[in-house]
């Protein structure tokens, strides 16, 4: 297991008692598990034709961005209601404690454009479906889906869409 894995701690009860929130933040403060963090994330996309990376708010922002910059392309934020000042496209999804909505810019990306999506955590799969659906929406062609780490019992992945590649850090 890397070290990096270790630098992510468990909160129990929060946001809501019941939920155990992963919290990356002390590994986002190491230098060198946070960068071993993102080159993992980013090893099964190297060589792959991107045009953008697009990253869900908020931790998504976080490693999105530090994996575009790493696979050499732009980077589009995926953000929650009422965030972009511009024409959007919203998708309503559910999560673990509640419903809530994304929103992207009408114009983020040209139709055909390839795209990875990028998020912290696939908990139950609502905010990644949610991307996926918007990009689509946008006529992106997503070539795949990166996350930093899984919670496989709340069994996200069984709604993702399967024709499209997920890569997850760690499944805990």
């Amino acid at each position: 297991m890397p070290d990096w894995q270790d630098l992510i701690r468990d909160i129990p009860d929060f946001p809501k008692p019941g939920v155990v929130f992963k919290d990356i933040t002390p590994l986002l403060a190491d230098a060198d598990g946070y960068a071993a963090a993102v080159d993992a994330m980013a090893a099964p996309w190297r060589g792959v034709a991107l045009d953008a990376v697009l990253g869900i708010e908020s931790r998504g922002f976080i490693l999105g961005a530090a994996l575009a910059r790493a696979l050499g392309t732009g980077f589009v934020p995926v953000r929650k209601p009422g965030k972009l000042p511009g024409r959007t496209l919203a998708q309503a999804y559910e999560l673990e404690y509640g419903s809530d909505r994304l929103e992207i810019h009408a114009d983020a990306v040209a139709p055909g454009a390839r795209v990875l999506l990028v998020d912290d955590v696939l908990a139950t799969g609502g905010t990644l479906c949610a991307a996926l659906a918007l990009a689509r929406q946008q006529g992106a062609t997503v070539v795949g889906a990166s996350v930093l780490l899984e919670i496989a019992t709340l069994q996200g992945r069984a709604q993702w869409d399967a024709s499209v590649a997920l890569e997850v850090g760690i499944t805990c």
